[in-house]
């Protein structure tokens, strides 16, 4: 079972196309606008713009549940994004990613350990999940591990679909 099998909408609210993630590697973000960690956003868009011809997309997936950090409206969280830091990866509708309003999406993402082996609950803005082509979570990345702290791009170029070469 596929972690994207229960993708949530876009930020405009229309369906995401689960097509633009089949096959593909794909890095999960809780982003937050207004957070200490925001300027993360720029290495995410380099890793999107980076990686896209070798099969990676960036998620980013805004979340108000850490000190009301997202508290924007889908159209605010959109001119943000975009004027600030370019952003052209996909976003999805704001999320719960934990306690009894969790999505789906998180309940399946959860479990997956971080590289000190803890699993459980999302620590603040800006946690990394990636997953490999067919959907299975294969590596958890903190809030204070940037995104493109060697680590990532490691497990990066372990699961990219289109080859080693970067």
């Amino acid at each position: 079972m596929s972690a994207l099998d229960t993708l949530p909408a876009a930020l405009d609210g229309t369906p995401l196309d689960p097509a633009a993630l089949e096959g593909r590697a794909v890095l999960v973000v809780n982003v937050a606008s207004r957070c200490g960690l925001t300027p993360q956003y720029e290495g995410l868009e380099r890793l999107a713009r980076r990686y896209a011809d070798r099969g990676l997309v960036v998620l980013g997936v805004p979340c108000n549940q850490f000190r009301g950090q997202e508290p924007g409206t889908a159209e605010e969280i959109a001119e943000f994004c975009s004027a600030t830091y370019g952003v052209s990866f996909p976003l999805t509708e704001k999320l719960d990613v934990n306690g009894d309003d969790r999505h789906p999406l998180y309940d399946a993402l959860v479990p997956t350990p971080d590289a000190d082996g803890e699993a459980g609950d999302v620590q603040w803005n800006f946690e990394k999940f990636l997953l490999a082509p067919g959907g299975e979570p294969v590596a958890r990345f903190r809030p204070g591990v940037e995104p493109e702290d060697p680590r990532v791009l490691s497990a990066l170029e372990a699961h990219l679909p289109a080859g080693a070469a970067g």
